[in-house]
């Protein structure tokens, strides 16, 4: 969008007023909250948990440190980073989930609960063009699936920079753009023909899950978003593919 579009932000293919996207996006994840991981298994056929655990793998999270896992919801990136530190001590490290939908944060809480995590996670309600954190306060800044949905990227990224402490990593994953005709294609086929109805069997919202396909859509290809990461203050910006771009993960620094 250009400067005469300042006031306005894509919800899906739709143009809406930027004051009214947050509330939006909300509606969508509090209406599929309950049903959230089970569709990632559904819609991915469980591949979106490799792809967390090649994040969770190239963080290499270590005792001590302080992570913070924005767009968090149900805190399935935030668990896996604390199941790790506890494989090594984890003694002195501290894991934040920050969302902007309370459902999602209750849902999370609730599974760990049993999953028998009572304690070594917190759950704040924030957004992520606001965090409600001081500066340099994370060695490590990490967003899974939860860029595309904010109103203003380039704020978000200014956040992330913000509240990283000098030398923190930032690692975003999200879905991207398929690197090969064939099989962007077919990936367009399944998600515009499969997704929404799958998302209406399972969560009796298609129009949460239409939503979210556009919003993939309209998300910046690989190389944009690592030029917006770098224009926003973060260095040593890098991404790699994961299956044939059908997700990307995308690293950086403060340095």
């Amino acid at each position: 969008m250009g400067a005469a579009d300042k006031d306005a932000a894509a919800f899906g293919y739709r143009d809406v007023a930027a004051a009214d996207k947050p509330s939006l996006v909300r509606g969508v994840f509090d209406s599929v909250a309950n049903r959230y991981d089970l569709m990632n298994d559904l819609m991915s056929g469980g591949i979106h948990r490799l792809w967390k655990a090649a994040m969770v793998e190239q963080l290499q999270p270590r005792p001590g440190q302080h992570f913070l896992d924005v767009a968090g919801g149900t805190g399935d990136i935030a668990g896996r980073i604390l199941e790790r530190l506890e494989t090594s001590g984890g003694a002195g490290s501290r894991v934040v989930v920050c969302d902007l939908t309370p459902r999602m944060l209750e849902v999370g809480r609730a599974r760990a609960i049993d999953r028998g995590i009572i304690a070594g996670l917190e759950w704040v309600c924030g957004s992520a063009e606001a965090l409600p954190f001081p500066d340099r306060t994370f060695d490590a800044y990490t967003i899974a699936f939860g860029l595309r949905n904010v109103t203003d990227i380039g704020r978000a990224l200014a956040e992330a920079r913000r509240v990283l402490k000098p030398g923190g990593r930032f690692l975003c994953l999200e879905f991207s753009h398929v690197a090969t005709a064939p099989l962007a294609r077919l990936y367009d086929l399944y998600s515009f023909r499969v997704l929404p109805t799958l998302g209406q069997i399972v969560t009796r919202d298609r129009e949460a899950y239409q939503y979210l396909v556009e919003s993939i859509r309209r998300f910046p290809a690989q190389e944009e978003l690592a030029r917006l990461i770098a224009e926003h203050g973060l260095e040593q910006v890098v991404f790699r593919n994961l299956t044939g771009g059908v997700a990307a993960l995308h690293s950086a620094w403060r340095i």
